[in-house]
């Protein structure tokens, strides 16, 4: 497998699980007066899902799909690359930047009017220069789908327009805008109040079609969508008291309600959780764990915790986590440098594993010269009992061959006294 086929599958396996995760029961329902028929809200750092209603449900999402379509530019394409307007000609009623027939436009811009404006001529403009085509890009579209574990989402179009079997869930989405959100171009990009294109055949303003953006200053994204099959659809993203949190709401009956659902659960949601250190880096665990260094008699190296890990629990819970090792060497041997990894912990929250960090070393240990390897071997039960055992059979070897020589002596003497 190549390095990069390892890479994708990798990615893969993370975002599967984080795409098909379900809350704890503490953190399972979400308020009453978030009316979308399919909500949920996550904390970034931590994946931790805070609630969920009919997360996994199969619906349309509308222009909320542009967010798959940007991962794929942002993965393939240069923002410097310039792109032609093809084939797609938006019908008046579509949201669209106006794009001419024959236009060139850098991918930045094209992917601002994508994400802010949510122009249905841009998705078109950048799938057909990315892959040479629209069907070339749904293909992709869906195969990074599943490369990613989105499970619930199937592809029909870049654009998000109604059609039979195009799918997915606000699991998926949220899943989706955290993968997104490692990218800082298109974090700053969507927390844009409004934007202007410059490139093409003449500038161009938007403002954000996602109206909390421009009237929260803590709403900071995500990707709005609307059909009139999709309802309205909204994936949002705040940052309240130092907690990052994405929610994704779908199938709400007005732009009214998406914003305040998506107000009242990004809200709630900081009340509901308080971030706890789990594990902090250079801590000793408890009892604390040391292990003997090899050729130092007597000498132990303390084991440390060697990254901070932080997780969410219901406000008002006493941090319930404890550290357990997994992985502890019997000794260790210089050289080390400190911090250098040597096991790991399982972390614990009451009965159940959660996660694991590594262990290091509390402290430098030097290599140990020939001196300190003589005296330990030598210092050591088995090595002292070699030792006698030797010593004695080198001195009984030596009085037997006194005692061999002897009679030689005698011999010797007495002839010299017969001559």
């Amino acid at each position: 497998m190549s390095a990069r086929a390892l890479a994708l599958a990798a990615s893969a396996a993370l975002l599967a699980v984080l795409a098909v995760a379900r809350p704890a029961a503490a953190f399972q329902d979400c308020p009453a007066d978030v009316k979308a028929p399919s909500a949920i809200v996550l904390e970034e750092r931590t994946r931790t899902v805070i609630c969920e209603r009919r997360a996994g449900q199969d619906r349309p999402v509308g222009s909320a799909v542009k967010l798959m379509t940007a991962l794929l530019v942002l993965e393939k394409a240069k923002l410097s690359d310039v792109y032609t307007t093809g084939s797609y000609r938006a019908d008046p009623v579509e949201s669209q930047i106006g794009l001419l027939p024959g236009e060139q436009m850098k991918v930045r811009d094209l992917m601002r009017g994508l994400l802010i404006e949510s122009g249905n001529d841009a998705a078109a403009t950048l799938a057909e220069g990315v892959f040479g085509s629209r069907r070339a890009f749904v293909r992709m579209m869906n195969r990074r789908a599943r490369e990613l574990g989105l499970h619930d989402t199937h592809y029909k179009n870049p654009i998000g327009l109604d059609a039979p079997g195009a799918h997915s869930s606000v699991r998926d989405l949220v899943a989706l805008a955290l993968r997104l959100r490692r990218n800082n171009f298109f974090r700053r990009l969507v927390n844009q109040p409004s934007i202007t294109l410059h490139s093409g055949a003449r500038p161009r303003t938007f403002e954000n079609r996602n109206d909390l953006v421009r009237t929260v200053d803590w709403i900071n994204g995500v990707k709005t969508g609307h059909t009139l099959d999709a309802g309205y659809v909204l994936v949002g993203a705040g940052r309240l008291s130092g907690l990052q949190l994405i929610s994704a709401v779908a199938g709400a009956r007005s732009e009214a309600q998406r914003d305040t659902d998506t107000r009242a659960l990004l809200t709630w949601a900081r009340r509901q959780v308080r971030r706890v250190t789990a594990a902090r880096a250079g801590a000793s665990l408890d009892p604390a764990l040391t292990v003997p260094i090899r050729y130092r008699p007597g000498a132990e190296l303390e084991l440390v915790v060697g990254r901070t890990l932080r997780r969410l629990v219901p406000a008002g819970e006493r941090n319930p986590f404890t550290l357990r090792p997994l992985r502890v060497p019997d000794e260790v041997e210089g050289p080390l440098a400190p911090g250098q990894e040597l096991g790991s912990a399982a972390v614990m929250q009451g009965d159940r594993r959660v996660a694991q960090v590594p262990l290091v070393a509390s402290a430098g240990v030097p290599e140990a010269g020939l001196g300190q390897r003589t005296k330990a071997t030598f210092a050591r039960p088995p090595a002292i009992v070699l030792a006698f055992a030797v010593l004695g059979g080198t001195v009984l070897l030596a009085r037997r061959r006194r005692r061999g020589s002897r009679p030689g002596r005698r011999r010797a003497s007495e002839e010299a006294r017969a001559a």
